[in-house]
């Protein structure tokens, strides 16, 4: 059963442009860099994502998300706790975030 996985950043106000766009670009680029420990296959099924665009205004101060989609709960603990690639982005983005939201969910599952 798929499992979807929201990130949502909050940039700090005074990180420079390029950076918040290094930043989006390795969490885009994830889905390329995330190898299953086994098979040596990327195992992340879909990633999306880009700057907030809502004209509801009510993002609470997220600037930018991502979606990703894993096939199986395996697969998403795997990328959390022990992915090289993922734990290599947290370590590079966690000192220019102000605030992050994460939200998983099941399709289906209410």
């Amino acid at each position: 059963m798929a499992i979807y996985h929201i990130l949502m950043l909050k940039f700090k106000a005074l990180l420079p442009l390029d950076e918040v766009k290094a930043a989006c670009e390795a969490a885009a680029t994830l889905g390329e860099r995330c190898f299953h420990p086994d098979t040596k296959a990327t195992y992340m099924k879909t990633l999306a994502g880009g700057k907030d665009n809502s004209p509801e205004g009510l993002a609470n101060g997220f600037t930018h998300c991502f979606v990703a989609k894993f096939e199986s709960e395996e697969d998403r603990k795997y990328y959390l706790e022990s992915d090289p690639a993922h734990l290599a982005f947290i370590a590079t983005v966690k000192d220019k975030v102000d605030k992050v939201q994460v939200l998983d969910f099941t399709p289906g599952v209410f």
